[in-house]
């Protein structure tokens, strides 16, 4: 088992209602979600540009740059996912916002791997479903309680 990603992926996703939080009150003082969420990238964008400066990472070159128009995209996503949750939190608190952020990922998760979008496919089983199934009823029971 490699418990060094697991304790990290742990610890990243006990972060987010943290961020999401922290995200929504910076959007109160400087005039709503998009500019929090702009902002949280640009601090992002700084402290990640730091590291790379502090761990001396090469620049990459033109040729290693992707083509591709929509690989781009996962900027895009990360902003639309960072406002959702600035707006959501808001209106839903940190318990029920993460219990649905997580819902909505598992389940395009389990249909991203069982078509193999982007990796290799992970056909969905029984067992997968049963965990979503379970995934959402802990997030109905979080809305509503």
């Amino acid at each position: 088992m490699q418990w060094g990603f697991i304790a990290l992926a742990a610890v990243g996703g006990a972060l987010l209602p943290l961020q999401a939080l922290i995200n929504a009150r910076l959007g109160q003082s400087i005039g709503g979600p998009v500019w929090a969420a702009c902002t949280s990238f640009l601090v992002g964008t700084v402290g990640l540009a730091l590291f790379l400066l502090v761990q001396r990472a090469p620049l990459p070159t033109l040729g290693q740059l992707p083509t591709t128009p929509w690989l781009w995209a996962g900027g895009l996503l990360g902003a639309f996912y960072v406002a959702a949750a600035i707006v959501s939190v808001q209106h839903l608190g940190a318990a029920a916002t993460i219990a649905l952020v997580i819902a909505g990922q598992l389940t395009a998760s389990l249909l991203l791997d069982h078509f193999g979008v982007l990796a290799a496919p992970h056909p969905l089983t029984l067992l997968r479903v049963a965990g979503a199934v379970l995934l959402f009823a802990g997030a109905w029971l979080i809305t509503r309680f």
